[in-house]
């Protein structure tokens, strides 16, 4: 079993309401692999992933194409280091489907 501290603790508490369940697994597997660090930028792309839609919703396609790249370089880096991002390359291309057609 994994160690427990109050860093990892804090990042699991403060996810557990606002992030779906897939992510959230994701988040409990990097941080049992004491990859905090992996965990931040899951919870980053995951926010700009979210962030990407809104701005599709808002027809600023400009922005979303940018946001949209920041989010794969957070994505790339997590699985670099061979976890699974399955979930999120799912959101990644679907939003990205959105940008293309406009």
């Amino acid at each position: 079993m994994a160690r427990k501290s109050s860093r990892n603790t804090d990042i699991l508490t403060d996810t557990k309401n606002t992030t779906s369940p897939k992510i959230y697994s994701m988040l409990v597997e990097l941080v049992n692999a004491d990859r905090e660090d992996l965990a931040e930028d899951v919870l980053k792309a995951d926010y700009l992933l979210e962030y990407t839609s809104t701005c599709i919703k808002d027809k600023d396609y400009r922005e979303a194409k940018h946001t949209i790249v920041m989010a794969k370089e957070r994505i790339d880096k997590v699985e670099k280091f061979g976890f699974d991002v399955e979930y999120l390359m799912y959101l990644y291309d679907g939003i990205k489907a959105k940008i293309k057609n406009k």
